[in-house]
């Protein structure tokens, strides 16, 4: 189907006999937001790393965009415009935000390390680089060291050197983890905003987040697909309740 951008059929994943994942059968639709949740050893992190290649499949095939990617490695999918968010940014503790994104806005170049580079040959990157910085609401940090940066800042820094790779679809893992509540609201907004004109799979552990910005919830629990659907759909699920939250607390999370 070509509203369908990633797929994946009959995943599984074996570690040593111990299978982490089985038979995931998963479509995530262009231009939603799609996430991905469960109980701690429900198997989302496997799944996701199986998504973006940092794992090979022990069965089954990943296709994006209508090809066979079970093969392929990180990076060239990212040039596919698959991009793993947090995987690429790569963000330099002691280059300033605008530095960082410049940086991140050469890789397509093929000029990511090439620091030695005259300010005026990379004068043309720097107005999409501004543009960047204000998207993510970093205008006011541009010139501070990404060590400097508050925790929520960084992860708003690292989603756009993200972004800098122009990606079609972003997976984000957990990106509001270890977050106070004022840094989640401000993530979680611009989550919301970038997704606008892209395809984004997420896996995420807030409900309230999950709820606001998901369009679907796929659900597993010891590496299978226990539910999916909307929010609304999955969250008056008994198994669902049972198996992530407890019965009776999904619907009122």
């Amino acid at each position: 189907m070509t509203d369908i951008i990633l797929e994946a059929r009959g995943l599984t994943k074996e570690f040593k006999g111990f299978k982490a994942v089985t038979d995931v059968n998963l479509k995530v639709r262009r231009g939603t937001v799609h996430a991905l949740i469960g109980p701690n050893g429900a198997g989302k992190s496997t799944v996701f790393n199986l998504l973006t290649k940092f794992l090979t499949p022990t069965k089954g095939q990943i296709f994006y965009k209508g090809k066979d990617i079970t093969r392929a490695k990180p990076a060239d999918i990212a040039l596919k415009g698959l991009v793993r968010s947090f995987q690429i940014s790569a963000v330099f503790p002691h280059l300033s935000v605008l530095e960082n994104i410049r940086v991140a806005l050469q890789r397509p170049l093929g000029t990511s390390y090439c620091f030695w580079k005259s300010e005026a040959s990379l004068h043309d990157l720097h107005h999409r680089a501004q543009e960047l910085i204000e998207a993510v609401n970093l205008s006011s940090w541009s010139n501070h060291t990404a060590v400097e940066l508050p925790y929520g800042r960084k992860r708003a820094l690292e989603i756009a050197t993200t972004l800098a790779l122009d990606p079609e679809m972003m997976l984000l893992d957990e990106p509001l983890a270890g977050m106070g509540r004022e840094d989640i609201a401000g993530t979680a907004a611009l989550i919301k905003r970038v997704s606008a004109d892209r395809t984004v799979l997420m896996v995420e552990h807030n409900l309230s987040v999950v709820a606001h910005l998901s369009d679907t919830i796929t659900v597993l629990r010891r590496g299978e697909i226990l539910a999916e659907g909307s929010y609304a759909v999955v969250s008056k699920d008994p198994q669902v309740m049972e198996a992530y939250m407890g019965t009776g607390a999904a619907a009122h999370a």
